[in-house]
């Protein structure tokens, strides 16, 4: 499920004890650093035993499953019924278990069930996506009663909420019987992004700078890319612009694309830009980046920012889409916010943060006039960028902005 990682948390089984099960077959979801995934069973047969809690966070290597010969549901947990072929089989996360035989790992063989009958008598498991099974769980809705509108019928987080549409309507309980408090335990996403935020603002030396800018013409430009016909169903937007204005400006800024080596006290500088969107979903925040984005035109960068937030915010994104960013653009404009202090991704010298675009008086050749200005804020590492550098790089950015045809 990715290189590097070290345990995950199991959020929910899907067979259960006496199950059988085929190759493939997914058999629970589990939650990666911040990617919730389907684990398909690397064997055919029997459950004998599951060997977790939903709930509980499990290392990598450490058993979860134990999957035995067709029909031996009925040994002990953890046992198999004595048999020469295929003998039973504990399934380890992340494919660190036993190679499987051919007999049991060949495609299309549908064992028998323990009352003697075929799979196909069992009920038909919902098809859902990983993130609107979770996200029935959460509101306690029955995935057998949701009507799927994605691929092949496949049932959407969407779908999810529009079913669960009366439930949220309906009135709440008299403030004096709710609960004063609640507590909920840290895991998954949120686990993650306090882990890295703490250990970004207590090990690196942040600087934060910020800077108005007169983008008129960068919202001018954006408004004739919508009606491009080559951008046609990307809908571009001021973040796309920025991004690539920030790849422009890195060439001749390469210390704010590099990161700290403490072991051997070395500044590594990157000579590819893998380009982070930090993105707002219904999991928490997510950095994806874009791999490689240094290569691509405005046109290939819309499409890229476009499809990646998208499978970001469907919670379909791996582990391999949420490491390995060089830099980072967090665009709190959307939420109406004039401008931040971001903190640093681990392992980057910089982020960029983009504010709102709101009409504001300017001064345009002497005299006040009405423009689109935001507020860009720049966090960098101290130890890897100086005050000069940082500056110059936020200038670049925002002279650019302010006239984007020097792009050209």
């Amino acid at each position: 499920m990715g290189v590097g990682l070290t345990e995950a948390e199991l959020v929910a089984w899907t067979v259960a004890v006496g199950d059988t099960v085929e190759l493939d077959q997914v058999i629970a979801e589990v939650e990666t650093a911040k990617a919730l995934v389907e684990l398909p069973s690397p064997f055919s047969g029997t459950v004998l035993a599951l060997l977790a809690e939903p709930g509980t966070t499990v290392e990598v290597g450490a058993p979860l499953i134990r999957i035995g010969a067709p029909g031996s549901a009925d040994a002990p947990a953890g046992e198999a019924t004595p048999t020469a072929e295929p003998p039973d089989h504990p399934a380890t996360l992340v494919g660190y278990g036993p190679t499987a035989t051919p007999e049991s790992r060949r495609r299309g063989r549908t064992p028998a069930t323990p009352s003697g009958g075929s799979e196909t008598d069992e009920p038909a498991r919902p098809d859902a996506k990983p993130s609107a099974r979770r996200l029935a769980r959460e509101l306690g809705v029955d995935l057998t009663e949701v009507p799927g509108t994605g691929f092949a019928g496949a049932i959407t987080a969407e779908d999810v909420r529009a079913h669960d549409v009366p439930r949220e309507t309906r009135t709440p309980p008299p403030a004096a019987t709710q609960p004063r408090e609640t507590r909920t335990p840290i895991g998954g996403v949120r686990r993650q992004t306090a882990d890295a935020v703490v250990r970004s603002a207590f090990t690196a030396p942040h600087v934060t700078e910020f800077v108005d800018v007169d983008v008129t013409a960068t919202t001018d430009l954006v408004a004739h890319l919508r009606a491009s016909p080559a951008f046609a169903g990307l809908d571009p937007t001021p973040l796309a612009l920025v991004a690539k204005v920030l790849l422009v400006a890195l060439r001749g800024h390469p210390t704010l694309n590099s990161s700290w080596d403490e072991e051997h006290r070395e500044i590594v500088t990157k000579h590819y830009v893998n380009l982070g969107i930090a993105t707002a979903t219904a999991r928490g925040l997510l950095v994806p980046s874009i791999k490689d984005a240094h290569l691509m035109s405005l046109l290939e960068l819309t499409r890229a920012i476009h499809e990646l937030t998208e499978t970001a915010r469907a919670g379909r994104c791996m582990p391999a889409d949420l490491s390995g960013g060089t830099i980072t653009i967090t665009n709190v404009g959307v939420f109406g916010v004039d401008t931040g202090t971001p903190i640093l991704n681990p392992g980057e010298a910089a982020i960029l943060c983009l504010g709102a675009i709101r009409p504001r008086p300017w001064v345009v050749d002497g005299l006040v006039a009405v423009r689109s200005v935001t507020t860009l804020g720049l966090s960098f590492d101290h130890r890897l960028v100086d005050g000069e550098q940082g500056s110059r790089f936020l200038a670049d950015i925002a002279a650019t902005l302010t006239d984007p045809l020097t792009l050209l």
